[in-house]
């Protein structure tokens, strides 16, 4: 699929173009929409609303081949606004709450890999943290785009994600033992992520 070629197909009003390019990476918009919004409902209203958005904004698009996270970045927009109107944060935060219950020392599941539930380590950190390793290692982001949907520099965006990291190491005993100044080497941190759990 030629990316560039629909793009510019669909910035000339060809809406067969522009739908091609949705449905292309729909499961990808949905996982991202879903993440945010935790219910499918509102995934598929925030996707529908960043739908209209790219058909309004399309002809602002210079680069065709960056159609992709530009959409996401929109995407992630609305799904923000629309928590911030629905007030779901606070709710999102409340919701977590129990769930912290699950981690503590007499939690005998708390090194073992399988068990791992990794909603809960993440709860444990804050926002941008939480958000940052999210979208590298859950939706395989890269550093530029989620700094472009973020709007904070890259820098800022590794730094998040080694704290959040660091963090989550520390809280289930992971590489500790093995490098007494706690550094988390990138090889391992993306295999457990990009798996799913942590290893201990």
């Amino acid at each position: 699929m030629n990316v560039s070629r629909l793009v510019k197909q669909a910035q000339k009003g060809n809406k067969d173009a522009l739908l091609q390019l949705i449905l292309a990476d729909k499961d990808a918009y949905y996982r991202l929409a879903y993440s945010y919004m935790k219910n499918e409902h509102d995934a598929m209203d925030a996707m529908e609303d960043m739908i209209v958005t790219v058909y309004e904004k399309l002809d602002q698009l210079r680069k065709g081949e960056a159609f992709y996270s530009w959409s996401k970045t929109i995407l992630v927009n609305r799904c923000k606004t629309m928590l911030r109107k629905k007030e779901q944060l606070l709710l999102l935060e409340h919701d977590r709450e129990p769930a912290l219950a699950a981690l503590t020392d007499d939690n005998p599941y708390l090194h073992t890999e399988s068990e791992m539930d990794m909603q809960v380590l993440l709860s444990h950190l804050n926002d941008p943290q939480r958000e940052a390793i999210e979208l590298r290692f859950v939706h395989d982001l890269a550093y530029q785009t989620i700094a472009d949907m973020t709007g904070a520099p890259v820098g800022t965006i590794k730094s998040r994600i080694s704290k959040g990291i660091q963090k989550l190491k520390a809280m289930i005993g992971g590489d500790r033992y093995e490098n007494d100044r706690g550094e988390i080497t990138g090889a391992q941190t993306d295999d457990a992520y990009r798996k799913g759990t942590v290893r201990s």
